[in-house]
């Protein structure tokens, strides 16, 4: 069973977040008994006329959409700054999971989204969903470790409850610039610890070289038909990139799939 019980979507009725929603609703499917509480946040004041059309809508779009949940989901509306506003209300209403999805920019590197921004500030694990991705189970997932051990291993419970309600097989995924001398010791430092944490859901792990980390994950991906994205954007563990937060901004404006933050 499942231990999410709430998964919060950031929701304005753009074709990202109507794509995002789509997912969200495919991943909780029919059986399982998990809230979507979707949030529109707005700059300006909403008065009740306004906010009782606001939910109709939303209604309407999950009529469209024609899949029958176990819970009925939520509907709210907030003011205020888009992401204090997302992050205070994730917290407010325990949602163990935020959705979102993102037109991305996969022109510049120096675009930032407001889901590109979300993921780094966030306090719990974060799905961002790019606008366009299949709207399918996550069978395959590529977990990005770097060269050092996990500092926290408790974020890899989202990982493996996502891996067990799918049954995905999680494969782990190594880039390195110049040198792979500390292989093995990479190897031993962590292969009994994700088998242990990942139970028969670990696959396998994958080294491989590249100048550019973030091609050398995307190059994976589309090899591997990966599903899902998993990056630890705060264990400092990708000792070659100049900056996780770089990395994580990075993988959430280019990838094609969804990308889960695990914090």
């Amino acid at each position: 069973m499942s231990r999410f019980k709430k998964i919060l979507v950031p929701f304005d009725f753009s074709e990202a977040s109507l794509n995002a929603l789509e997912y969200v609703v495919n991943f909780v499917g029919t059986e399982r008994s998990i809230e979507i509480f979707a949030l529109y946040v707005s700059s300006m004041p909403i008065d009740d006329r306004d906010g009782e059309k606001l939910k109709t809508d939303f209604a309407k779009v999950l009529e469209s959409i024609s899949v029958r949940l176990k819970v009925s989901p939520s509907f709210a509306t907030e003011t205020g700054n888009v992401i204090t506003t997302i992050l205070s209300a994730q917290k407010k209403s325990d949602a163990d999971l935020i959705m979102m999805g993102t037109m991305g920019d996969k022109i510049t590197d120096e675009a930032i989204t407001n889901t590109s921004k979300l993921v780094l500030q966030a306090n719990c694990p974060v799905i961002s969903v790019p606008y366009g991705c299949a709207i399918k189970e996550p069978k395959d997932i590529a977990l990005v470790l770097g060269g050092d051990k996990i500092d926290d291993k408790d974020v890899l419970k989202t990982l493996l409850d996502i891996a067990r309600t799918f049954d995905s097989r999680v494969h782990v995924l190594t880039i390195y610039k110049e040198s792979v001398y500390a292989e093995d010791a990479v190897k031993e430092q962590t292969e009994n610890l994700l088998e242990y944490y990942l139970e028969h859901f670990y696959a396998e792990h994958t080294f491989n070289k590249n100048q550019d980390v973030e091609e050398g994950i995307l190059t994976y991906i589309k090899e591997k038909n990966i599903d899902l994205l998993a990056i630890l954007p705060r264990n400092h563990t990708m000792r070659s990139t100049p900056s996780e937060g770089r990395l994580t901004k990075l993988l959430t404006l280019h990838s094609e799939v969804p990308v889960l933050t695990l914090d």
